[in-house]
């Protein structure tokens, strides 16, 4: 029997589709000077996709929302934020990505957007996928244009070097993965979530169960960068183009994310005092390992790459604290993880931005290229003290909000040593985050280096908008966190 398709439900899809076929076929007939048309026609998409996202909010406001495929594809509270972090993520990145190949890979440019937006196109899809096969492919969709874009510079040994370590990475971890989907499906026959969920109900103690959950772990945990799945990030964040690094940190990493709070939270609660220990393990394994190598540091773009590693543990303790723990408790973890992921995003790109426009004149991305910086460009000093102490949870950012929010998920389930170890690993990233701040504010600029750094109107239009999100969750932090928590997602245990 056919399914009964709701074509305004994906909608945006739809667009991201059509969109990043027409810049791969325009992109045939066009000049090498005109191949910056290719990112125009990237950023229309990216406006007509999240238009008709935005189109699909009364749906949100007057009812659940809706599915379609047989509810293999939903639209829900969870799913309509997610799908507009990646569309505004995806702008910004093509925005700073415009003058960056127009400096140096300019006859590759069509074919870098059509691999973004491709990489766009499954992360719109995570979201929404109830079933497991469909995670799968949105999973792979969003990682296999991302292997390629991050050798973008053929022709330097660095890039190549990242994109084979994250595709090595990357294959291996999809094989672990989907060993342990196979199990699941032999376990219960089923792959919708519910099903699943329906399935294991019964089997909280099963061992082939926790075997199988614990290969989707690992082969989530190199999606989001945890240790200890973690030794690409670093040199594929430093050899890639910066923009692709921007866009895996933030974006791929966010995506992997979606896809683990639904197998945790709605394909998996029955087993949740099986694998939330080991998570919470793992939580504070990240944490500390990222905030501890990047005090080592010398390039900016690594010390952002550990950073996002430790990110990653904050944004998984709260699937640490659910062991044991009644619905509210699990929703509540739910919906701090989820804040977590979504006001990192916007810390996170405003830096890179900054980096972005500081590294056309200081290619190497050194930090002590930043010595001085406060004196030499306010411009791009203030907003990147900002974005840092942001990330660093100083009140009243965003990111303190965010912080917050999941450490009184840890204090709300009683798992005091967890939220003990992120105190400590916060003081430790405060550390590194503000000694950037003080070589830009405290220290001279090298002897002969004055004047302001030439910085792309686009690239400067993406701090200001990245700042303006992160000033206006932190003055209001219940502009996000007010859906989270409505969210129909979270099945009990």
């Amino acid at each position: 029997m056919p399914l009964d398709v709701d074509l305004h439900l994906i909608s945006p899809e739809i667009i991201l589709s059509a969109g990043l076929m027409l810049i791969l076929l325009v992109d045939l007939f066009l000049e090498d000077k005109r191949r910056w048309l290719g990112g125009l026609l990237s950023a229309v998409t990216l406006l007509g996709a999240t238009a008709a996202l935005l189109s699909l909010l009364p749906r949100l406001l007057d009812g659940p929302g809706g599915s379609t495929f047989g509810q293999m594809y939903v639209l829900d509270n969870f799913a309509f934020l997610f799908k507009l972090l990646f569309l505004v993520a995806g702008f910004v990145v093509v925005l700073i990505s415009a003058n960056y190949l127009n400096d140096g890979v300019r006859s590759t440019q069509g074919e870098f957007y059509f691999l973004l937006l491709a990489s766009i196109l499954g992360m719109m899809l995570m979201p929404s996928a109830r079933d497991m096969l469909m995670l799968f492919v949105a999973l792979e969709l969003v990682s296999a244009p991302g292997f390629i874009v991050a050798g973008f510079r053929k022709r330097d040994p660095r890039s190549n070097e990242a994109a084979i370590k994250f595709f090595l990475f990357g294959v291996l971890s999809t094989s672990i993965m989907l060993f342990g989907m196979s199990l699941i499906y032999g376990l219960t026959g089923a792959t919708g979530l519910t099903d699943i969920a329906a399935g294991l109900a019964g089997k909280g103690d099963d061992p082939v169960a926790f075997a199988a959950i614990l290969f989707i772990i690992a082969g989530f945990g190199f999606k989001i960068s945890a240790v200890p799945f973690h030794f690409w990030a670093p040199d594929t964040y430093e050899g890639a183009p910066v923009p692709v690094a921007a866009f895996l940190a933030v974006s791929s990493k966010a995506a992997g994310f979606a896809g683990l709070l639904q197998l945790m939270f709605v394909a998996f609660p029955a087993q949740a005092n099986s694998w939330a220990p080991g998570l919470a393990i793992l939580s504070a394994l990240t944490m500390t390992v990222g905030n501890v190598l990047a005090l080592a540091q010398t390039n900016i773009v690594r010390l952002l790459a550990y950073s996002s590693i430790a990110q990653a543990g904050y944004m998984l303790l709260p699937f640490g604290v659910v062991a044991g723990q009644g619905p509210e408790v699990m929703q509540n973890a739910f919906a701090a993880s989820l804040t977590y992921i979504l006001v990192y995003a916007f810390m996170n790109l405003g830096a890179f931005a900054v980096v972005i426009a500081v590294g056309r004149s200081k290619p190497a991305n050194l930090i002590s290229d930043y010595d001085g910086l406060g004196h030499r460009d306010p411009r791009l000093a203030v907003p990147l003290l900002f974005f840092l102490l942001a990330l660093a949870g100083i009140p009243p950012l965003s990111g303190f909000w965010a912080k917050f929010f999941v450490f009184g998920s840890a204090a709300d389930a009683g798992t005091t040593w967890l939220a003990a170890v992120m105190v400590i690993n916060s003081v430790i990233g405060l550390y590194y985050y503000l000694s950037v701040g003080a070589r830009m504010f405290l220290r001279a600029p090298p002897e002969g280096e004055t004047g302001r750094f030439s910085v792309p109107p686009l690239v400067m239009a993406s701090i200001v908008m990245m700042v303006i999100a992160v000033i206006a969750v932190g003055v209001y932090p219940e502009l996000i966190n007010h859906f989270s928590p409505n969210s129909t997602l979270v099945a009990s245990p």
